[in-house]
């Protein structure tokens, strides 16, 4: 995500705050990170933390957009397998190996993200994810309706099996379950 050139105390502040925050809502959940847990762990005023964010939505939305731009300059122009140069299927492959990594890896700011209003991005984020899947699919597959499909694969990634999962210690067992739903529609012809 592009930023305009900040101070180098500002960004410090920035990422302070970011790496507290990332660090109590993997250890204490999705409700007791406090903003004023995390201003406290970041060394910073909580005053700073709201200066900077403006709430506890805009310091999700930021902690949200972090990982969801990288992934989509990571298709855009990354190497492969998620960037252009690779193969289609193995791009998809990859990128539902990485959304559902980022999804997982952060599962307490995923989970408390999905209470607040949607990042003001939203919509950009979700027809890129949507082109990315359904031109993926059309090249792969010309005979299946490569829009509902590919919104198909993705809606499981935002439904309450993803937390359940990641919080019962089986990350792993779903990152293979997600390829495995990926290779089944690359596989077989309906």
């Amino acid at each position: 995500m592009d930023r305009p050139k900040e101070r180098a105390d500002a960004a410090r502040n920035r990422e302070a705050i970011l790496t507290a925050a990332r660090k109590l809502f993997a250890e204490e959940g999705a409700e007791a990170a406090s903003m004023e847990r995390i201003a406290a762990a970041a060394g910073v005023a909580k005053g700073t933390l709201f200066h900077r964010f403006g709430s506890r939505a805009g310091l999700l939305h930021e902690l949200i957009a972090e990982g969801a731009f990288g992934l989509m300059e990571a298709v855009r122009s990354g190497p492969p397998p998620l960037g252009p140069s690779a193969p289609a299927g193995e791009r998809l492959l990859a990128y539902f190996d990485a959304m559902t990594r980022l999804i997982a890896d952060d599962i307490e700011i995923s989970v408390a993200y999905r209470a607040i209003p949607p990042h003001p991005r939203a919509e950009e984020l979700h027809v890129f994810w949507a082109t990315h899947i359904s031109t993926l699919l059309r090249e792969l597959r010309p005979d299946l309706d490569a829009d509902v499909v590919g919104g198909l694969l993705l809606a499981p990634l935002g439904g309450d099996l993803v937390p359940h999962m990641v919080r019962a210690g089986q990350k792993d067992r779903l990152l293979e379950a997600v390829r495995q739903l990926v290779q089944s529609v690359l596989n077989q012809p309906v």
